[in-house]
């Protein structure tokens, strides 16, 4: 039991109260401090591989615990992601998910990224777009509602947009991958489409035909027969030969783009830069010996 004594300093008049507390105390707060951890960052794991997602309070249930600190001091010890579809209320392990070419992965509907959240994955996606992204085609690609996080990145200066076709088209806030973008786009919302003007043997704008020419200048070597082969797709019987005559390709080439969409033979390595491929090689001549010149 605690004990008050009453201390009287002979320097003063003011009286004083000390505390003395019994040892049992002391023992009880030493035995709190050298408690055993009771949760481990193994339950986690576990519950996340049995399920591969998880809600917040699943993951409380399956630690023991009803504080969300302590699930978030265990998953600091995992590799884990958070969905940027539903708010980011599932967790799954880096381990479960295993992302597409889009970088996504989704099980029962729930969608994570490789990009993390959804204003990281909505702003990927507009930078690395051929043609930039209207918010429609956003949410087809990503499966969620973007219109909200796209104007938040355009209002934080992460993206850019301009008015296309009486819509906000979103772009790269790069200037010159922003004016790819746009360009492209002209190309793809053309009134008059390539494969369409010469299928019904119409004559092609000459604004038009610069466009598409100066596009086709601007792709890569893969990407530029790809788009070629498509074009002929689209046209039929014969279209390799007049896609040829229009951009100035070889047929070969064209036929060879159109084989590879059809097959889906594509490798997305492998692209060959501005001056790659084989070094030319100088074709040497014997050198001449001096019977030879007599």
């Amino acid at each position: 039991m605690a004990v008050l004594q009453t201390v009287r300093p002979q320097w003063t008049t003011a009286r004083y109260f000390v505390r003395v507390l019994p040892e049992s105390w002391f023992d009880r707060e030493n035995s709190n401090i050298m408690r055993t951890e009771s949760f481990h960052a193994d339950d986690l794991a576990k519950a996340l591989r049995r399920s591969k997602i998880a809600t917040m309070p699943e993951l409380k249930k399956a630690l023991g615990t009803e504080v969300d600190v302590t699930v978030f001091r265990k998953l600091k010890h995992l590799a884990y992601r958070t969905s940027y579809s539903h708010r980011g209320s599932y967790y799954t392990l880096d381990e479960t998910a295993h992302f597409d070419h889009n970088g996504l992965w989704s099980y029962r509907s729930v969608w994570f990224s490789r990009q993390g959240t959804l204003l990281d994955t909505a702003q990927a996606f507009v930078e690395y777009s051929s043609a930039g992204q209207f918010v429609e085609e956003l949410d087809h690609l990503l499966h969620v509602g973007t219109k909200e996080p796209l104007l938040r990145l355009w209002q934080q200066e992460r993206v850019a947009r301009e008015h296309v076709e009486g819509l906000y088209l979103y772009c790269s806030m790069d200037p010159v991958l922003r004016q790819r973008q746009l360009l492209a786009r002209h190309v793809l919302h053309s009134e008059l489409s390539l494969a369409s003007g010469l299928a019904r043997a119409e004559v092609v704008s000459d604004e038009l035909k610069a466009a598409i020419v100066l596009f086709s200048s601007m792709l890569d070597e893969r990407q530029r027969r790809l788009y070629a082969g498509l074009e002929s797709l689209k046209l039929g019987y014969g279209g390799d030969q007049r896609i040829a005559d229009f951009i100035g390709m070889d047929p070969h080439t064209v036929a060879k783009g159109r084989r590879e969409l059809l097959e889906q033979d594509l490798e997305v390595e492998r692209i060959r830069k501005a001056g790659g491929g084989r070094k030319a090689v100088e074709k040497k001549r014997p050198k001449s010996s001096p019977e030879s010149k007599s």
